[in-house]
């Protein structure tokens, strides 16, 4: 979505309509939009505000603030990686460390093959699963380092498949 085509604007605008009788709709707006494109730019953020009379500073407030939100568009499969404080005290950071080495990739970025996006998340309110692991909403419970590699593969071995 590098430029808005005139059937995105329009679908866009479409998505605000749905919601014109909310009282508070940015939310579900931005959620829709998430979900259709896989991440909300700068540019798409300016159509919900020129749709809506939202501010811009008000949207992009809203979009960094929630992590399911995103800047950027984001693997077919988003390792999320809890560092809350019960997973971070059993070793969360280890884990996150070593799905970056396995992927080549840091929190926040995305393999260039398009397959994989690491996210550091705060709490997933999975602490009796700590460290907990998401992986396109489905959770890893107690995952440790030695799981990493299995895990890894198993999504390969699923595009490997298809």
């Amino acid at each position: 979505m590098a430029h808005l085509n005139e059937a995105a604007t329009e679908q866009i605008k479409a998505i605000c309509d749905r919601y014109k009788d909310e009282k508070t709709p940015l939310m579900m707006i931005l959620s829709d939009i998430q979900r259709e494109y896989g991440y909300i730019p700068l540019e798409v953020q300016e159509v919900v505000s020129d749709k809506t009379g939202i501010s811009v500073a008000e949207i992009y407030g809203v979009v960094t603030f929630y992590s399911f939100f995103s800047l950027v568009p984001n693997g077919k499969y988003v390792i999320g990686c809890c560092l809350g404080t019960a997973c971070y005290v059993k070793g969360a950071q280890q884990v996150i460390d070593k799905f970056s080495e396995i992927l080549g990739i840091k929190a926040g970025e995305t393999t260039s093959d398009g397959l994989f996006t690491i996210d550091a998340l705060r709490c997933i309110g999975a602490c009796a699963l700590a460290p907990a692991v998401t992986i396109n909403g489905k959770i890893y419970p107690r995952v440790t380092v030695k799981d990493v590699e299995k895990i890894v593969a198993e999504y390969k071995s699923k595009e490997a498949e298809a």
